[in-house]
């Protein structure tokens, strides 16, 4: 699954270069290395640059880079990477930690990964600081992120989720800034990581966990109203699950995580009239699909 937005409109096209053009990413690629080799790859075919000035500058042969960028062979090495990434001014510190989630992903040891970087150790000790417009908006979302993420993951699978997302966000933060709205932007990259590690039944994410802590569940006085105020929980997040995308998303935020219509229209950078609209349809559906008693959510 792509775990990227396409890229904004360039200023300008780049330029043709010689040689068979480089091919697709494997379809054996997981979501965690696609986060960091996708806007690697942007890079390269925007830059001109052909494979052999960059086999020159990397120091690995052109074959062995062309199945790095396609995510053939074997996963790469941080050294070689960060390389890659001083001749393509891709900024390091956020490559570096979706590198590493990737290479725990893909079995690699905490030895493997601690003897690939010591040709780039500044890399991973001294990370410089993201733009200014993205300390802004993790300021702004962060809190929602993940609140948004704790409904479908937990501990700290919620918490590298979000961090992750903020980092895929740097590495395309010109793309985010040519876009009509930034937070929408990112709220894109965050739903897509979060979807990628979530539980999945028939494609779409699960929510179960999220019913041990709603507030009526909280409420109920017995063990006995407890099962049934559950049992009501989990049919409620079944059909919420199969909600196509926005309304999925703002009946999260509404319903589970509890926030104002303002609050999710500014998470999600988009109108405050679509957020009220996705929550009509969506209870349409969720009236249509189960019991009424179990289809009561937030006073729009």
């Amino acid at each position: 699954m792509t775990m990227l937005p396409a890229p904004g409109p360039a200023s300008e096209p780049a330029p043709a270069r010689p040689g068979r053009k480089l091919g697709p990413i494997s379809g054996t690629v997981g979501s965690a290395h696609r986060a960091w080799l996708e806007p690697t790859r942007e890079r390269y075919l925007s830059s001109g640059r052909t494979l052999n000035e960059l086999s020159f500058h990397v120091l690995l042969a052109k074959s062995k880079l062309s199945e790095l960028l396609r995510g053939l062979g074997h996963y790469p090495r941080w050294e070689v990477i960060h390389r890659l990434a001083a001749v393509l001014d891709i900024p390091s510190w956020p490559l570096y930690r979706l590198w590493k989630q990737a290479a725990l992903d893909a079995g690699k040891s905490r030895d493997w990964i601690d003897r690939s970087t010591e040709g780039a150790t500044a890399v991973t000790t001294a990370p410089s600081g993201p733009p200014i417009e993205h300390g802004a908006l993790r300021l702004m979302a962060e809190e929602g992120y993940l609140a948004y993420a704790g409904v479908f993951l937990t501990g700290d699978a919620r918490d590298w989720a979000v961090d992750d997302a903020f980092a895929i966000l740097w590495l395309n933060f010109d793309e985010a800034l040519a876009s009509p709205d930034i937070r929408r932007f990112a709220w894109d990259l965050l739903r897509a990581t979060v979807k990628a590690r979530a539980d999945h039944r028939d494609e779409r994410p699960l929510l179960g966990e999220a019913a041990f802590d709603t507030v009526a569940l909280h409420e109920a006085s017995t063990v006995e109203d407890q099962a049934e105020q559950l049992a009501e929980s989990l049919e409620l997040f079944a059909a919420i699950s199969r909600l196509p995308d926005a309304q999925l998303d703002v009946m999260v935020l509404r319903y589970m995580c509890g926030f104002p219509p303002k609050k999710v229209s500014d998470l999600l950078g988009v109108p405050l009239a679509t957020v009220r609209s996705c929550e009509r349809h969506a209870h349409r559906f969720l009236d249509d699909t189960i019991e009424p008693s179990a289809t009561e959510g937030p006073t729009p």
